[in-house]
């Protein structure tokens, strides 16, 4: 009775998060951050709702101002009158191992706005700054409604950086003091920026890193210049609203240029083929084939076995179970890729 009750309150739900409803759009992210028996069917009944809203990342070393920068962007696409949904991706707490709330007491004056929805999100030890949980989460702001997604990773460091994946635009955001012209070279986030973004700009050394970024675009790379686009350099001061109409701008002209050039829809369909296959990996590993694995990894640890076939052999174990029809005899055959896969 408990299971019949879940499942008819799924389109319930569905409707009611369709409406607006902040109630409904927060029960559905929890289930999604539960993994709940329904979560299949919730997708399912998301998935025709899905991929009008914008995505923009937001990210940068731990004290540059991410939060502010959110809140301001928020109040910015709020008097544009868009309606915005904030996923505010918090170290976990030790204790509880719940997110810490460190932005929602940043982004109080949009609490009792009907038009913003935000949802603080941890990340409970995930590496690359998101919530294993983010991309689904995603989905429902986006089924709900609403125009801008905004999702504000955990201070990241030089090579975490899942959130270009994840968003259409991703802002990284920098501060003058946080390092010298060649720590901002070797960082690797800085090359997945749509948008440079260089807040508490009224401090001394503020022109200095744009001096440093401009420089290092120069150099050439990815982040110089992808399909024509150039990421823009923005200076701001959050917490006083200053630029961060500018910033906006310099989004809107980005997303623009996606439309255009068709970048949108390679970004997405990239997402879409990372997820699909994050949910395929995981359901292969409950497979009863893939309880080899610990003997195949001692194997080849003592040297008595290859990687390559162990690599067989698991794909052969996991196959087995699936029945008449799998290709079960056809070997696993894959050479390693020639350099490591880019971020979409």
């Amino acid at each position: 009775m408990t299971a019949v009750r879940r499942v008819a309150d799924v389109p319930d739900l569905i409707e009611r998060a369709r409406a607006g409803d902040p109630r409904a759009i927060a029960r559905l992210i929890s289930l999604v951050e539960q993994a709940s028996p329904v979560l299949r069917e919730v997708a399912r009944a998301l998935a025709p709702h899905t991929g009008h809203a914008q995505v923009i990342g937001l990210t940068g070393a731990p004290g540059v101002g991410t939060s502010t920068s959110t809140s301001a962007l928020v109040a910015a696409y709020r008097a544009a009158g868009r309606r915005v949904g904030v996923l505010a991706v918090d170290p976990s707490s030790p204790f509880s191992g719940g997110a810490l709330l460190g932005d929602r007491v940043r982004m109080q004056e949009h609490a009792t706005d009907p038009g913003v929805f935000i949802r603080s999100m941890a990340s409970r030890g995930h590496l690359g700054g998101l919530s294993w949980a983010t991309p689904q989460a995603l989905r429902v702001l986006d089924a709900a409604g609403v125009d801008v997604v905004l999702v504000e990773t955990v201070g990241v460091g030089q090579a975490e950086v899942e959130i270009a994946s994840l968003a259409d635009t991703t802002v990284v955001l920098l501060a003058p003091g946080m390092g010298d012209g060649i720590q901002a070279a070797k960082a690797g986030i800085l090359e997945v920026a749509d948008v440079f973004c260089v807040n508490k700009a009224d401090r001394d050394g503020a022109d200095q890193t744009v001096r440093d970024l401009r420089q290092m675009q120069a150099l050439g790379g990815a982040h110089s210049e992808a399909g024509g686009w150039r990421p823009p350099i923005v200076k701001t001061v959050a917490v006083r609203g200053e630029g961060i109409d500018e910033l906006a701008a310099e989004i809107d002209r980005h997303r623009a240029w996606l439309v255009d050039s068709g970048e949108l829809d390679r970004r997405r369909q990239a997402r879409a083929a990372a997820e699909v296959e994050a949910i395929a990996l995981a359901a292969l590993r409950e497979l009863p084939g893939a309880a080899a694995l610990p003997g195949l990894a001692a194997r080849v640890a003592a040297g008595t076995l290859d990687p390559y076939t162990a690599a067989d052999e698991l794909v052969d174990a996991v196959r087995r179970p699936l029945g008449p029809g799998s290709p079960a005899g056809t070997p696993w055959r894959r050479s390693p890729p020639s350099s490591p896969p880019r971020s979409a």
